[in-house]
Parts: C-alpha cells; sequence; structure tokens
C-alpha cells in the first residue's frame, strides 16, 4: 500500500473550550470511498471542518499528498486540490444553477476553462443541464443536492469531503445520489464521506470509520462491517 492521500494523526479540535476530537487518527488511499459513521455529535463533520481548514487543530496533524495542511486557509487547501461539500447543502438560492456552478470555480481565472468545468458538471448531472437557468432555492431537495456536489467538483479536487449527501431525501433520489458518488469516484476524484444512513454509506465505501464521542473506535472494510451486528448495534443503532 502506497502513501495516503489524506492522513490525521492525534488530531484535537475544540469548538472554544469545548473538546470535540480527542485523537482522531485515520487515513485514506487515493481512490478510496472512506465512510465516517457514529451518532450526531460524535465528531465525524467536525472531522471535515478541520481538514477543510473551517476548524483549526489544537494538537495533532493534517498531511495531504504528503504536505502538513493543518494551519492552512480553506482557500489554499482548495487550491491543493480538496473540496468540501457541506452538511445541508448551502447552495446560493437566489442565484441560478449556473451561476452557484461558476462559483465553485471562483479560484480559476479564466472563463474559458470554468465553462469547460461547467460542461463535465453537466454531463455528469444532465438535470443541472436542464435547470441551467432556474434559481436554486426552487430546485428539489436531490436537486440541490447535486448542485452541492457538482459545485464542490468545479475545483476538479483530488479528494471530495460529502458531508450527510442523503440528509432529507427520499430513498429514490438518495440512491441516485450515491449512484453519482460512485461515478465521481469512477472517474478518480477520492471520497470521504460522512453519511447517518450506514447501509448508503457501506454500499459505496470500501472502508469505514466508526465514530464515538469524538475518538475513532473502529475501522473495519465495508462488508466486514455488515457482518458485525454488535458493532453496528453497539455505535450505530443499526
Amino acid at each position: 500500500m502506497g502513501a495516503p492521500l489524506i492522513e490525521l494523526n492525534d488530531l484535537h479540535v475544540a469548538y472554544g473550550k469545548t473538546a470535540a476530537l480527542h485523537g482522531v487518527s485515520l487515513a485514506v488511499q487515493p481512490g478510496e470511498v472512506v465512510a465516517l459513521l457514529g451518532a450526531n455529535g460524535a465528531g465525524k463533520s467536525t472531522t471535515l471542518r478541520a481538514i477543510s481548514g473551517l476548524l483549526r487543530p489544537t494538537r495533532g496533524s493534517i498531511r495531504f499528498d504528503g504536505r502538513d495542511i493543518g494551519a492552512l486557509r480553506p482557500d489554499r487547501i482548495v487550491a491543493l486540490g480538496i473540496a468540501h461539500c457541506p452538511e445541508e447543502r448551502h447552495v446560493w438560492p437566489a442565484m441560478t444553477v449556473h451561476e452557484n456552478l461558476a462559483l465553485g470555480a471562483y479560484l480559476c481565472k479564466s472563463a474559458a476553462e470554468i465553462e469547460r468545468r461547467i460542461g463535465i458538471v453537466y454531463h455528469r448531472f444532465p438535470r443541472l443541464k436542464e435547470r441551467h437557468r432556474q434559481l436554486a432555492g426552487t430546485l428539489s431537495g436531490g436537486e440541490q443536492q447535486m448542485l452541492a456536489i457538482g459545485r464542490a467538483l468545479m475545483s476538479e479536487p483530488k479528494l471530495l469531503l460529502l458531508d450527510e449527501p442523503s440528509l432529507g431525501l427520499s430513498p429514490l433520489m438518495a440512491h441516485e445520489v450515491f449512484q453519482f458518488v460512485r461515478d465521481i469516484n469512477a472517474h478518480g476524484v477520492t471520497v470521504l464521506m460522512v453519511e447517518q444512513n450506514v447501509h448508503n454509506a457501506l454500499s459505496v465505501a470500501t472502508r469505514a470509520y466508526v465514530f464515538e464521542t469524538g475518538r475513532v473506535v473502529a475501522e473495519r472494510d465495508a462488508a466486514g462491517l455488515l457482518e458485525d451486528p454488535e458493532l453496528l448495534g453497539a455505535y450505530l443503532g443499526a
């Protein structure tokens, strides 16, 4: 096994004086889809926010592609090849689909290059192309999730951080979104994903880390975790 694309070692993160992560260590290899599982408040989303620079570690390291990124600004982290698709999507509702996508490439200075990238997103998400002039706030929840993922892909990341991609979606739409995750991964993007629905997550993930109260308590390949009902029941309520 080669060097990890992203590696966290003894990571500690706090919100003010309240500790949120207590020594999290994990690694993701290039080409993997890895899921972070656990109850609400276990530290999964905090881990993604620390990787993308929205939170500063109080201790430990975050290494991406061999480089320590723990002290970098979020825009520098995006420029290195990490995109974060946040929980609850956070699209700009009063802007069109096309305008939302263009903002995802804010570090790119070439209008022609931005349009090229938008064309790639439209190829992956034909429904967005159909609605390219529509205001994002008028899209369905599933379409907004497609838009949020497409916007993240506009920076052409090596690593995509996905936070609760199926939140609030119907089972049919959630299935469609996870098909997109498979397709994105098949085209070379490594994915680190937080997902509350264990079976959805493990249907696309190669491995998973299980969190409890800011710590990693288990790491398994996806098939092995599905076959461990004791672990699923103890930490995931599944």
